[in-house]
Formats: C-alpha cells, sequence, structure tokens
C-alpha cells in the first residue's frame, strides 16, 4: 500500500516537466521557420517602364445615318403609277424616281386656282366700289339724276319769269326749288365715290391669302407626285411599288450619298466631358468582322436624353465610307480615342498598386522590393500612364508567384527577366 501511493506521487510531480519540454520544443520550431522564410526569397515577375504611344478611349455604341439623305413620303392616299429605279441604283440630281397617280392633285389645283380668282375679283371690286354690274346701275342713276337737276333747274327759271308778270304763283315757284334741291341732293349722293368699310377689305385681303396659300400647298402636293433625286446618291431603300396604294405619309424611298456617312454615337453621361471636336474615331461592324472605319468627332452633345437603362448624350462622328462597305441605319462599335500621347513612360495597369491615399509600385532594387509613390497619368484597358516617382528602364515587380504577397523590403527572385 506505502509503495503504491509513493509511485503515484512521482507520476504527478514528473508531467509538468513534459509540458515544459514540449512548450520549448514547440518555441524552436517556430522559430525556425521563421527565420527560414525570413530569408528564403519570393518568386516575382517584373517589367520594364518604357515610353509609349499611349491612348485613352471611350468605348460604346451607335447607328449609322447618311450625312446627306433624303427621304420621299407620299403627300395624299394615292397609288404608285410607276417605279423607275431599284435598290442600289446610282442616281443624279433631278432624275425622275418615281411618279405617283396626280389626277387627284391635278383637280385640286384647279380648285385652288378657282377660288384664288374669285378671292382677287371680290378686293378688286371692293377697292373699286362694286362689281361691274353695279357700277354700270350707278353711272345710270347719275346720268338720269343729272338730266332731273337740268330740269328742275330750267323749271325754276321758267317759273320766276312767269312770276314776274304774275303767271306763277309765290307757292309754285317755291314747290319747283324744293324740287331742284332735292335734284341736286340726290347728284351730290351719287357722284360721291363709294367706300366700303376697313373690316370688309380686311376680310377679302385674308380671304385671298388664304386662297393663294391654298393654292401653292396643292402645286406643291402636285410636284411631290413626280420624286426626283434632290441630289447625285444611292437609292438605299425602296419600299414603293408600282400600282400600290400608299397612304399620306407613307415612305416610299431613301436616298443617300454613301461615300459620306455619320455614326450617332451614344456617350454616357459620366463620359461627356471627356468629348471634344476632332477626337478620332474608330467604328467597327459586327457584319465585318476585322474591318474598321476611322472617323472624327463632329458634334457635342447638347443635352442627354434616356436610352433604355442608360442616359447618354449624342456625339455626332463623320466617317469615309469611300468602299461603300458601311450601310446606313445599321448598329456598330464606336471606340472615341480622348487622350493621346506619342511618347509616355508606362507600366502594365497590374503593376499599380494603391492604398487610401497614395498610387504606388514595387521597385527591385538590390534584391529587394521598395516602394514608390507614384502620379498616374492617362491610362487604357492595359497600360498607364507614370508621371513621376518612377524613371525609364526601372523594374517593376508584377505579381508574385510564390504564397507571400508583394511588400516593401521583401528579398525577391525573378522569375522573368524585364525585356
Amino acid at each position: 500500500m506505502a509503495n503504491g501511493s509513493s509511485n503515484g506521487s512521482n507520476g504527478t510531480t514528473g508531467r509538468p516537466w513534459i509540458r515544459i519540454t514540449t512548450i520549448v520544443v514547440l518555441v524552436l520550431v517556430l522559430i525556425g521557420v521563421y527565420v527560414h522564410y525570413r530569408h528564403r526569397r519570393i518568386r516575382v515577375t517584373v517589367v520594364k517602364a518604357a515610353y509609349q504611344a499611349l491612348s485613352s478611349s471611350i468605348a460604346t455604341n451607335g447607328k449609322v445615318e447618311p450625312v446627306q439623305g433624303f427621304e420621299a413620303h407620299a403627300p395624299l392616299a394615292v397609288t404608285v403609277r410607276r417605279v423607275l429605279v431599284k435598290e442600289g441604283s446610282q442616281v443624279t440630281a433631278g432624275q425622275l424616281l418615281l411618279e405617283l397617280d396626280d389626277a387627284r392633285a391635278k383637280a385640286d389645283v384647279a380648285t385652288a386656282e378657282t377660288r384664288v380668282k374669285s378671292a382677287e375679283e371680290r378686293l378688286a371690286n371692293l377697292k373699286s366700289g362694286g362689281t361691274p354690274q353695279q357700277l354700270l346701275l350707278r353711272r345710270n342713276d347719275q346720268e338720269k339724276t343729272t338730266s332731273e337737276l337740268q330740269t328742275a333747274e330750267r323749271h325754276l327759271a321758267a317759273l320766276q319769269r312767269l312770276q314776274q308778270s304774275g303767271a306763277a304763283s309765290s307757292e309754285e315757284v317755291a314747290a319747283a326749288r324744293d324740287r331742284l334741291t332735292r335734284a341736286q341732293a340726290d347728284q351730290e349722293q351719287l357722284q360721291a365715290p363709294v367706300r366700303y368699310s376697313t373690316p370688309e377689305l380686311t376680310r377679302a385681303q385674308g380671304e385671298l391669302s388664304d386662297a393663294r396659300a391654298a393654292l401653292q400647298a396643292s402645286e406643291d402636293v402636285l410636284r411631290q407626285c413626280d420624286v426626283r433625286a434632290p441630289f447625285a446618291g444611292t437609292v438605299y431603300f425602296l419600299p414603293a411599288k408600282a400600282g400600290a396604294f400608299v397612304q399620306i405619309g407613307d415612305l416610299l424611298l431613301q436616298e443617300a450619298d454613301l461615300s459620306q456617312l455619320q455614326v450617332r454615337a451614344f456617350v454616357d453621361e459620366p463620359e461627356i466631358g471627356r468629348l471634344a471636336l476632332g477626337q478620332t474615331v474608330r467604328i467597327t461592324w459586327d457584319a465585318l468582322p476585322g474591318k474598321f472605319w476611322q472617323g472624327t468627332v463632329a458634334s457635342l452633345p447638347s443635352t442627354v436624353i434616356n436610352r433604355g437603362s442608360r442616359v447618354v448624350g449624342e456625339v455626332l462622328c463623320r466617317v469615309d465610307n469611300t468602299a461603300r462597305l458601311l450601310l446606313p441605319n445599321v448598329n456598330v462599335n464606336a471606340t472615341i480615342v480622348s487622350v493621346s500621347k506619342e511618347n509616355a513612360l508606362s507600366v502594365p495597369r497590374e503593376a499599380v498598386r494603391e492604398d487610401a491615399t497614395h498610387s504606388y509600385v514595387f521597385v527591385v532594387e538590390g534584391g529587394e522590393l521598395r516602394r514608390r509613390d507614384v502620379t498616374l497619368g492617362i491610362a487604357n484597358l492595359t497600360h498607364v500612364e507614370i508621371l513621376n516617382g518612377i524613371g525609364v528602364r526601372d523594374v517593376i515587380a508584377v505579381q508574385s508567384l510564390s504564397p507571400s504577397p508583394l511588400a516593401d523590403g521583401v528579398a525577391v527572385k525573378i522569375v522573368e527577366n524585364p525585356s
């Protein structure tokens, strides 16, 4: 019994030494690992800062439009009489392209001409004092009144002579004098020029103006029944067919000079401030992969509009289409070069890092990384300009190929030699 108790007490007092030994071993192992990895070089890829042409661009989409375009629409509901061209036809200025049935238009012109003539006659009659028939009746009345006046004068003179010899009474003379007075008043009234009121003249002039405007409109419709090319170009869309009935306003054809087109590009609102007239534009069309067109910014947005889920400004870009491969109304991709620099000291974008206050890179010096704060300039999708902070041919760490990240003062092993 006594021996058993002694053995149990010895076992208990020996356990703390085991724990202490284990802890010491673990600490030594951790110290060894730390020392091992502290002096181990991490593997990195690098580049050299170099001067190169660099440009910043705005990538968006757009739609092709003619710079000089013409659309013919039906001026009234009518039948297409003849179509003299086809889609793709090259036409000259003034060439007759199609004809519409103009019978109704001619009838409308004749009706309008009659209305103008009637309005002109009415205004002329008002200014001259009446119609020819009214003027003739007035002249007859004037001649009759003149005759009556002369008769009254002779009768009064005769009675006055008879009164002197006592053959006529004073009452007869007074009656003759009254008759003369009435005849004189009638003559004065008929000899006074007829004057129509200002409202009547104004109304007649308004009717004439309306009639002339209606005539001009009907003549315009008649002219539009013969559709002619206003300039030399290409008929690129021709929905009208001979014998078909079209409604007023229906599109008949479209013509354009396809050698000069423009692209209406849709630039998102935050990018509008980067735009300027004359900037270079590169146009691509998915229908012709590998082909591109060069253009320039011809006009800047004057407002912004909602286009689907986007808020955009519309930019017109002139495009040279001498080969006539680009077509109106197609959707294209547009890349607008907002800033360009021939000799920009640049590095890959992935070599640049940022913290809360600065942009920086890691330069390899003496086998270790050294942080350099830098100022950035223009950038494209792959490279960014460095305005200051590094020099040409400096070796810049891009990424770590080891578990340890890039950090200031870390020893490195270059995996990819700088070019």
